[in-house]
């Protein structure tokens, strides 16, 4: 459907069984079939748990389906999307079949787009976020590396209004057992709370997620209509790891050793043929 490179990255679009598919870097970033279920369990145990969130802002997510979950939310006011690349939000901005699977998010009048390298938005921005949510794609390599570390989390910290919450994907705790909790350990070691949690995506597995605020996460009481996957009964199961995804020890991913990348490319390099 679609093949090209950009200045950061190669952009690949395919169309078969499983509907749309995106591909970074030659790494499947969703499938149109299951991708509802990625974007729901990302967004709004957060957003739902806060309570009445109107200032939002997305780190990644280029793609424009973690804002069309976050528009489900009828008290936002605002989303900040920060995606590195332009292409990706022009692309999913105009493009009629695209735009249907984000049903138009990025062209709400409530969306604004900055692009621009995240880290270095958060080191000059000096607003402040109900909701931040990161979406970035695996720590594949040290320049995404960075992206994971106790310095961007430091900021991300000092973005979030005072009940805030962020949350992060996370990679799969199942395969990548120890890269996952790695994450979890660099979030805590900022002085956030953490909520660590995972979800079933048939063409991911088993993914996972952080929460992070300054205060406890509570379980929603209500979820926007219309969605596919979560419900208030779920929500809670998802926070609840069994032994094979159980916490292991994990160090601190900083940007002077960056840990988290050796140790990703350790644990799915098992699973490679």
């Amino acid at each position: 459907m679609l093949a090209e490179s950009s200045p950061r990255q190669r952009i690949v679009l395919t169309e078969g069984r499983s509907g749309l598919r995106l591909f970074l870097n030659g790494n499947l970033q969703f499938a149109e079939s299951d991708e509802y279920r990625y974007h729901e369990a990302l967004v709004h145990p957060a957003m739902a748990a806060h309570g009445a969130p109107r200032k939002v802002a997305v780190l990644g997510g280029g793609d424009g389906l973690a804002v069309r979950e976050i528009l489900r939310h009828p008290q936002v006011e605002s989303v900040t999307l920060v995606e590195l690349d332009p292409r990706m939000t022009r692309l999913f901005a105009a493009d009629a079949r695209l735009v249907a699977l984000n049903r138009g998010a990025l062209r709400s009048p409530k969306v604004q787009v900055v692009n621009t390298d995240a880290f270095a938005w958060l080191q000059q921005t000096q607003e402040t976020f109900d909701v931040i949510v990161v979406d970035f794609p695996d720590p594949t390599n040290f320049s995404i590396g960075k992206l994971y570390t106790n310095a961007f989390y430091a900021l991300l910290e000092q973005r979030l209004a005072a009940s805030g919450y962020a949350v992060v994907q996370t990679t799969s705790p199942l395969v990548a057992r120890q890269s996952f909790w790695t994450v979890v350990a660099t979030m805590e070691s900022v002085g956030l709370r953490t909520a660590p949690y995972h979800a079933h995506v048939p063409s991911f597995g088993e993914w996972g997620f952080v929460i992070a605020s300054r205060r406890p996460w509570k379980p929603p009481v209500a979820l926007p209509d219309g969605l596919r996957f979560l419900t208030v009964a779920s929500v809670p199961v998802l926070f609840d790891f069994p032994r094979d995804m159980a916490r292991v020890p994990a160090e601190v991913n900083r940007l002077a050793n960056q840990a988290l990348v050796t140790t990703y490319e350790r644990e799915w390099g098992k699973v490679q043929p």
